[in-house]
């Protein structure tokens, strides 16, 4: 049996509860943790969950309670100093997205978590949806050829409001805006996919609509990979209809998700004709790949309880999340100084450490509205089917 314990409580708590709940064999939840300790307290009622509450994490390391794995679901500011307290302490860690605001941040937690033989995973759940994980398996069997373009499209939407929680919208306590904390999922995808990040981005942020927000709520960037290979990549909370998607021009065909599927031959002066029985065997090996058992953040946590109950390692590492943090900063480098940023990223880089990165963020608006929480604490976490 895996103690786990939650620190930050807050609305995805919510979802990494429901989640554990799904595995009662396999683990429990020991230890709630937040500043404002009646929203652990809330959290334990609703879901009836025999745990400990404590207003400090330092507090909760150090107490009695069985604890194995902490799950972080604070600011992305807390991530790194709560996971490395944590690794210091002997216990695994399962950290929310981003894993942290800079790259000194997450070499810290993956030296934390080598010095302490304990496991570090970081949450990407689309990796867990059938649309992405049968996209990717498809792909990896060569039917569709190599990928030569990418659209990634992590298309979100916003109201001003959103920005008025008291750490949001800031630099200095969300890290960034859209694309570290909304497209976070999608570049986690890219890289997936690519097997590695680009060679080279350029990159234009801007903030087109909410004015509480230091951040920026749009950035657009082409990635070139070491084969020739291009990605195109839109982070917004600007686009209507969030319609979030990849889709990945092969050799043989188009492939995309949501699902759909596209190839062409030729006629004789090289104009397209619809190949529909390329299609056709296309889609039949898409269909024949068998569903996942769990999606989601569901799909995650099995992965890595499965993880540590076998000792190997998880599919998302925080190998995994570093390289997410890598493209991000390239993004925003790109982005902040207006020229194309050269990867991987020195540590002698400017923009390798958060005060770096601080010292060259453009406040797009300064932050007027502060507020503790919501009444409406309802939730999105969005999914290419969902948004078809």
């Amino acid at each position: 049996m895996i103690n786990v314990a939650i620190v930050g409580t807050g609305s995805i708590a919510y979802i990494h509860t429901e989640s554990l709940l799904t595995f009662p064999e396999r683990c429990r939840i020991t230890a709630l943790c937040n500043t404002n300790t009646s929203k652990a307290e809330k959290l334990k009622e609703e879901f009836s969950l025999d745990a400990e509450i404590f207003g400090d994490y330092r507090q909760m390391l150090a107490s009695d309670v069985k604890i194995d794995t902490v799950i972080i679901c604070t600011p992305p500011f807390t991530h790194a100093e709560i996971a490395i307290a944590a690794m210091d302490s002997g216990r695994n860690v399962l950290v929310e997205k981003p894993m942290a605001t800079c790259l000194e941040e997450c070499d810290e937690m993956l030296e934390a978590e080598k010095r302490n033989g304990v496991v570090l995973g970081c949450v990407a759940q689309n990796r867990f949806k059938n649309s992405i994980y049968k996209l990717k398996t498809l792909l990896d069997s060569g039917e569709v050829g190599k990928p030569r373009i990418a659209h990634v499209n992590s298309l979100w939407n916003r109201g001003d409001s959103y920005y008025d929680l008291w750490w949001r919208g800031l630099w200095q306590k969300e890290g960034g805006g859209c694309t570290l904390n909304h497209a976070v999922h999608h570049i986690d995808m890219i890289n997936w996919i690519q097997g590695g990040l680009p060679e080279r981005v350029f990159s234009v942020i801007s903030n087109l609509r909410h004015e509480n927000a230091q951040v920026e709520d749009i950035s657009l960037s082409t990635l070139k990979y070491a084969d020739g290979s291009i990605a195109q990549l839109t982070a917004s909370v600007v686009h209507h209809g969030e319609e979030q998607g990849l889709v990945l021009q092969c050799d043989k065909a188009k492939i995309a998700a949501p699902w759909s599927c596209y190839a062409s031959s030729y006629r004789e002066n090289g104009f397209p004709l619809r190949n529909t029985a390329m299609e056709e065997h296309i889609n039949k090996k898409y269909e024949n790949i068998p569903d996942l058992k769990y999606e989601g953040h569901t799909g995650e946590i099995d992965n890595y309880l499965d993880a540590l109950e076998k000792g190997t390692r998880p599919l998302i590492t925080g190998v995994d999340g570093r390289r997410t943090i890598e493209l991000v900063t390239a993004i925003y480098k790109s982005g902040m100084t207006e020229q194309p940023v050269t990867l991987p990223i020195a540590k002698e880089d400017d923009f390798y450490t958060f005060e770096g990165l601080l010292a060259h963020a453009p406040h797009f608006h300064e932050k007027t509205k502060s507020l503790e929480g919501f009444s409406d604490n309802t939730i999105t976490v969005g999914s290419s089917e969902e948004n078809k």
